[in-house]
């Protein structure tokens, strides 16, 4: 048997970590000595602390982490719980490095405030377009939540058109629809000469012209985008115009490989109040 300070040793804990194991009923000593209180433990009883270690750097509660050693599950078992375990830490971390990365573009626009022209807006006219599309419903107009929507649905409705042999006739649009309270239904489509396809599993149809439109050349990742809306929007209000729906996104350049590489431009209808 070893002493808790080298039965600490092999396990990669504290003997600090120990007592409090042993006083919560966690992880018993095999044998304290009657006059010495000192603490002895058995090799075997690693198997307990790996797996007590696992489950409480996984985020489980002791007290979770002792229901779950007490009902002695199996190796198997435990793995799957762990797998589940991870993948949620590790969905969790995608959300916050998308927020993250939010914050850092919102920091960039305050830090250019006042140095940013509105001189590359373009005020013309966008042609009627028809598209192939599928859409779906996000939480907000925020990226964190429209990026999760779109990128599968662009995945999809390639894939379909493909399969029916229809072939893109100009870029692919993004554009969105008030939903009820903060949602919106997001568009991913692409340009197409096809005409309606009874029984498509997407759905064609012509998107309107927009006879006014402010409009304005996007380089870059879309996470930093929200600096290119807000110079929009700065001229749509210096110039007396309101703004009309959200601006639909062109892709007129996509880079699976490089986000800065991504250029696309943005068009929002304005009408004179």
């Amino acid at each position: 048997m070893f002493t808790i300070g080298d039965f600490a040793a092999f396990g990669r804990v504290s003997a600090r970590m120990l007592r409090h194991y042993d006083a919560i009923g966690l992880l018993r000593p095999a044998v304290i000595d009657s006059t010495s209180g000192y603490r002895y433990y058995r090799a075997d009883q690693l198997k307990r602390l790996n797996r007590i270690i696992a489950l409480k750097d996984l985020g489980f509660t002791l007290q979770q982490v002792q229901d779950i050693v007490d009902a002695k599950i199996g190796p198997e078992e435990l793995r799957g719980m762990l797998r589940l375990r991870r993948a949620e830490l590790e969905a969790r971390l995608a959300d916050d490095a998308l927020r993250l990365d939010a914050v850092e573009a919102r920091l960039r626009i305050i830090e250019r405030e006042g140095h940013m022209s509105t001189d590359d807006v373009v005020l013309k006219s966008v042609p009627a377009i028809r598209v192939a599309e599928l859409s779906a419903t996000a939480a907000s107009y925020e990226g964190v939540d429209i990026g999760p929507v779109i990128q599968p649905l662009y995945a999809q409705v390639w894939e379909r058109i493909n399969a029916a042999g229809v072939k893109p006739a100009g870029p692919p649009v993004a554009y969105y629809e008030k939903a009820e309270g903060d949602a919106v239904v997001v568009h991913a489509a692409v340009t197409v000469d096809a005409a309606e396809q009874g029984g498509a599993d997407y759905q064609v149809l012509d998107l309107p012209e927009l006879r006014t439109a402010a409009t304005i050349v996007h380089q870059g990742s879309m996470d930093q985008a929200d600096q290119s809306m807000q110079l929009l929007a700065r001229w749509i209000d210096d110039g007396g115009y309101r703004s009309v729906g959200y601006a639909r996104e062109v892709c007129l350049a996509f880079d699976p490989d490089n986000p800065d590489n991504w250029v696309h431009e943005f068009q929002i209808e304005v009408t004179r109040p």
